[in-house]
């Protein structure tokens, strides 16, 4: 599947789900819930999105996997202006959103987590087997070997060749874009050394998914498994305005399973959904867990759900 660059947030259709947090409080209590997540859980943690409302997509146009393959001087651009801006991810810390979404995996309430983020803070919830979709930040590849190493080893050859260059730029009060980089004056981004892969010399790249690129059929396959083996599905902080992620909506709503979306904007699949509640994803998530930790409740059917294991389906599917 090629992802599709989308420029501008996603328009507002008028489409209002009718369902609110009892009815996603009831799907929880269930069980069975596959999670989806995109970068509006992380803007809490200080990454911005890209379409919602700290979204800077409007202004800024992420490196597409076509300009990054075709051109050195885009490479050098991508590499100086991410090395930069990694320092914000790397210090960006989970949220509430990103904890009470593994308390709810822990409790047996959600089955599978599929992240559309890059910033690995689900696994740094504790959330080891979150599914990473577009792959992750601290990981690179040789376009020629194939080797896969950690971008802490990058970052300190980068470091090595460009250590004043580095010295120069301070990333605080920069514009740090949701895919790692930081905007770069372009005069002084010339000066940059990018370092080849110390294998083969070949050409090096995040270990993401960009913009015009093919998410890896196997893992495409993963998510689609979960979702199939799931009893409904929860979207959490994304706008689904590119396919790879509205795919998942699209599957579960055709096998009739129940959609929900938190998001403080319009999603793609809000046509699709049974309840769309527009909440900082922090503070609706910290209630669900909570709604659900209580013994009594006015949700139907609260509590951990019968017959299921902490992080295990209760019907043998795992």
């Amino acid at each position: 599947m090629r992802m599709r660059p989308i420029v501008g947030p996603v328009p507002d259709t008028g489409i209002r789900p009718a369902g609110g947090m009892d009815e996603i409080a009831g799907q929880l209590a269930a069980g069975g819930v596959a999670v989806l997540t995109g970068a509006g859980i992380s803007t809490e943690s200080g990454i911005p999105d890209y379409r919602g409302v700290t979204g800077r997509h409007r202004r800024h146009s992420p490196m597409t996997y076509q300009d990054f393959v075709s051109d050195e001087e885009n490479r050098r651009r991508y590499w100086a202006r991410g090395h930069v801006g990694r320092r914000a991810v790397a210090e960006a810390r989970p949220n509430a959103g990103h904890h009470a979404v593994q308390a709810l995996r822990a409790a047996g309430y959600v089955d599978a987590v599929i992240t559309q983020n890059v910033d690995g803070l689900h696994q740094a919830a504790g959330t080891t087997d979150a599914v990473a979709l577009h792959g992750s930040l601290d990981l690179v590849v040789c376009l020629d070997c194939g080797t896969i190493g950690p971008r802490d080893e990058l970052d300190a050859r980068l470091l090595a060749a460009n250590g004043e260059f580095l010295a120069a730029q301070d990333a605080a009060g920069l514009r740090v874009n949701p895919d790692g980089d930081i905007e770069l004056p372009d005069d002084i981004v010339h000066t940059f050394r990018v370092v080849p892969c110390a294998r083969c010399g070949g050409v090096l790249k995040p270990y993401v998914v960009f913009f015009g690129e093919n998410v890896p059929r196997p893992r495409t396959q993963r998510c689609f498994d979960l979702i199939d083996a799931a009893d409904s599905l929860l979207v959490l902080g994304s706008s689904l305005a590119v396919l790879s992620g509205l795919r998942f909506v699209r599957r579960a709503a055709k096998d009739g399973k129940p959609v929900s979306i938190i998001n403080l904007g319009p999603t793609r699949g809000d046509a699709l959904a049974h309840a769309h509640v527009a909440l900082p994803l922090g503070q609706a998530l910290t209630e669900l867990t909570e709604r659900l930790a209580r013994p009594q409740t006015s949700t139907a059917g609260a509590g951990r759900p019968p017959g299921r294991e902490a992080g295990h389906r209760g019907d043998g599917r795992g």
